[in-house]
């Protein structure tokens, strides 16, 4: 079969539009599309061809990070083609390789999908916007669709923090400077405690990983920078709870007044198949942060968010749940995808059975409406 050539992974990767690839030992390498893991048809993996291959493509500081701490994360440029973000780490004493696809070009608003109230908040001279959502979303594509929009609108000074840099950005009419973690800076936690004194008007920290990030993310939005981050959490009001119990108890009245003054939307997402079983499209859960819910959470009921989210459509504000069931009753996804990414399963199978009901009652009610037409003309066709 030949050895493996890292290039030949990669341009299949680009070629058939998969999001990943997959090296580990004992099987050939596998591409994730559309949400799928497909084999590919070369040789089985053995030990030295995952060495081999990992040697070909990560930075000698990444071997050795490898080497003494068994993992390494950093990002490269296919050429023109695509950069990638990958992960290399031991497993069983073997390497193991993941390679994420990060497309150059970046979307707009409309090809995504986002509601149209984002671009009004990315004008917003201070706040914190937060995009949510589990692995594999679609937040990073969201974010620098963001980032992207201001960088070519509004004359700012972007600054972000990432861990590794995924799309790069060139200066537009702002000016942005992209930092790294591991290479750029030690941690995401050093970076913001510098990041004020760079005179930024935004600031993109990668990810709300501890609670001195958290801090010190909140306090930029408070000083007068509008900030954008991600956090693993899968509603709005999840994520507000998520935020608030990294702080301990004595702290967590204080953060929820802070919280409630300076978040200005969660926007949360989920990324399904396509019914037609090619490509994907995002589901969203947006809330803005209206008077009313910012009293929410300063007054710890962030169980009433969800109906603050249903009374707020004329912002673009709107449940996951009720994005999916439009996508489902619009063709675009299947019932088994709405099913397993919604929020309350139950209540949208009950909806959909609903639905094929009244479709059967509706075709018996013309059915027995045309069987009566036929019925009185009866007598007419027999003269």
């Amino acid at each position: 079969m030949g050895t493996l050539n890292m290039d030949r992974l990669l341009q299949a990767c680009v070629t058939q539009g998969a999001s990943d690839i997959h090296i580990s030992v004992g099987r050939p390498p596998v591409l994730r599309i559309d949400g799928s893991l497909r084999s590919l048809e070369t040789k089985v993996i053995e030990p030295d061809d995952a060495m081999a291959l990992m040697k070909s493509i990560a930075p000698d500081r990444c071997q050795q990070e490898l080497q003494e701490e068994g993992g390494t994360d950093f990002g490269f440029a296919f050429g023109e083609a695509a950069r990638f973000r990958v992960s290399v780490f031991k497993q069983k004493g073997n390497v193991s390789i993941v390679l994420r696809q990060i497309p150059y070009k970046i979307l707009t608003f409309e090809e995504i999908g986002l509601p149209k109230i984002c671009a009004a908040l990315c004008r917003r001279p201070r706040g914190l916007f937060l995009v949510t959502g589990p692995t594999g979303s679609g937040k990073t594509t969201t974010l620098a669709t963001m980032i992207s929009y201001i960088n070519e609108n509004f004359d700012r000074h972007i600054v972000t923090v990432e861990d590794p840099i995924e799309y790069y950005h060139p200066h537009k009419k702002s000016i942005i400077n992209q930092r790294e973690v591991g290479v750029d800076v030690p941690s995401f936690a050093e970076a913001l405690r510098r990041v004020l004194r760079m005179d930024p008007d935004v600031v993109l920290v990668g990810e709300l990983r501890d609670l001195e990030t958290i801090s010190n993310a909140i306090r930029a939005a408070e000083t007068g920078h509008l900030v954008f981050s991600t956090v693993h959490t899968t509603s709005a009001a999840g994520t507000v709870n998520r935020i608030i119990d990294v702080f301990p108890t004595e702290q967590q009245e204080q953060i929820r007044t802070q919280l409630s003054g300076n978040l200005i939307a969660v926007l949360s997402q989920e990324l399904c198949p396509l019914a037609t079983g090619r490509g994907r499209c995002a589901a969203y859960e947006f809330m803005v942060v209206t008077p009313a819910i910012a009293n929410l959470i300063r007054e710890n009921k962030t169980y009433r968010i969800d109906s603050s989210i249903q009374t707020g459509k004329k912002l673009g504000m709107q449940l996951l749940d009720e994005h999916l069931w439009s996508l489902y009753d619009a063709g675009k996804i299947t019932l088994e995808s709405m099913l397993e990414k919604g929020r309350q399963p139950g209540a949208l199978q009950q909806k959909a059975v609903n639905k094929i009901s009244g479709a059967k009652g509706k075709m018996k009610k013309k059915a027995d409406e045309a069987a009566k037409e036929l019925e009185d003309l009866g007598p007419i066709l027999k003269t």
